[in-house]
């Protein structure tokens, strides 16, 4: 049996079969697997530093060369040895959704003026330690913040998140959408923005920039909607003198299925030259899944292989309480064999060891035979996994490793 054998829209120099062994980070993962149990995610470092690079190269060539930041987002993976990677390749700043999220960045090697900071339901406390932190850089999402920051650091340069209503996602999903024409939490309104001019006026802060970011997972697909969205936010663009720079947010997202077409960075870069070429604003930009949801993997054990009416159901050793995306989002995580057996390819059910309705992993999937103590690889696992972990059910051990 060869690789051939199962779907092959994933496989690239490092992820791919090699002898019918499964091939990550320049790693044998039956290796891994036995060096270090499971479950445990690895994460590709040197993918991370190239697709940053693609970025920088995208964005270089589209014009904006000296006037862009990557700002990576985070909250997606805050793995500590992977953001100390990130901060040394000197590629990109930090994008933090939370107070501890600074300091834990800071913690890695990012000076505060490397970090972007934009959140939503500011306490009292959240705002004072933030304060206290003059050179990071708060994007404001609510007139509750814009005030709270104005008493306490008057004078201060700050951005205003806004919302478009018209927002987008991985393959149209609702739940991955963060403006649309039903109202959101997240930013500003048209109605509320002279307010908020007026509110910074009042303070004495400066309105240097305009952030928005309206969804997660966006691929070539989903492209026209992006362009839609940037024309959408120039009006409030238009509405200050000050701006010198506009946050694009993040979103970018990689194929989780064989009909998924990946994200054309040129294509995508265009638009934003097409938008913001012929001024002088400085573009920054939020990627989170882009830079490292494919560059990890998570290894499971299969605990058990029985077949319950017409469904057979295969259990591995951890469930959505580690990786929730494919219960909370509908977003697969495909599981792919470590080691190729010869034999008939089997429809089954992937699912966890977590005592819920909804803790599968993947439904209905072709694989080659499959028996207990065999490892499994869920690809497109480096992002809102671990860092979205909980105890659930008390069974939310598990490891992480980054590879060179």
């Amino acid at each position: 049996m060869t690789h051939s054998s199962i779907a092959s829209w994933w496989h690239r120099q490092d992820l791919c079969y090699i002898d019918n062994t499964l091939q990550f980070a320049a790693r044998q993962v039956t290796e891994l697997a036995s060096q270090f149990a499971t479950p445990a995610f690895y994460y590709n470092a040197n993918r991370v530093t190239e697709k940053l690079s693609d970025l920088h190269a995208a964005l270089e060539s589209a014009g904006f060369s000296g006037r862009f930041k990557i700002h990576y987002a985070m909250k997606a993976n805050r793995f500590a040895p992977l953001l100390t990677h990130m901060k040394q390749t000197g590629l990109c700043g930090i994008d933090a959704c939370s107070p501890a999220e600074v300091e834990h960045a800071i913690s890695c090697g990012f000076a505060p003026s490397d970090i972007s900071f934009t959140a939503t339901s500011l306490s009292r406390t959240d705002l004072q330690q933030l304060s206290q932190l003059k050179d990071v850089f708060i994007n404001c999402d609510s007139l509750h913040t814009i005030r709270n920051i104005g008493k306490l650091c008057p004078g201060r340069n700050i951005g205003i998140r806004v919302n478009p209503e018209i927002g987008i996602g991985y393959a149209d999903n609702e739940k991955l959408r963060y403006s649309s024409k039903a109202s959101t939490k997240f930013g500003i309104y048209r109605e509320q923005f002279q307010d908020a001019i007026e509110l910074a006026r009042q303070y004495d802060l400066k309105i240097t920039k305009i952030h928005f970011h309206t969804g997660c997972g966006y691929l070539t697909q989903q492209l026209e909607q992006w362009d839609n969205i940037i024309e959408a936010c120039s009006w409030f663009i238009k509405q200050i003198d000050t701006i010198t720079a506009v946050n694009v947010g993040g979103g970018l997202g990689v194929p989780h299925t064989e009909s998924d077409i990946p994200l054309d960075l040129s294509i995508w870069a265009g638009i934003l030259a097409k938008h913001f070429g012929d001024t002088t604003f400085n573009i920054e930009i939020e990627p989170g899944d882009y830079l490292v949801k494919d560059s990890g993997i998570l290894l499971l054990t299969v605990n058990s292989v029985e077949t319950k009416k017409s469904t057979l159901f295969v259990g591995v050793d951890a469930g959505f309480n580690i990786a929730v995306e494919p219960a909370v989002y509908g977003l697969p995580f495909l599981p792919v064999p470590v080691k190729l057996k010869p034999g008939k390819m089997q429809t089954l059910t992937l699912v966890g060891n977590i005592n819920e309705a909804l803790d599968i992993w993947y439904r209905d999937i072709e694989l080659p035979p499959v028996a207990e103590d065999d490892v499994i690889a869920l690809i497109n696992a480096g992002a809102y996994s671990s860092s979205m972990s909980s105890n659930h059910c008390m069974r939310g051990k598990f490891k992480e490793f980054l590879l060179f």
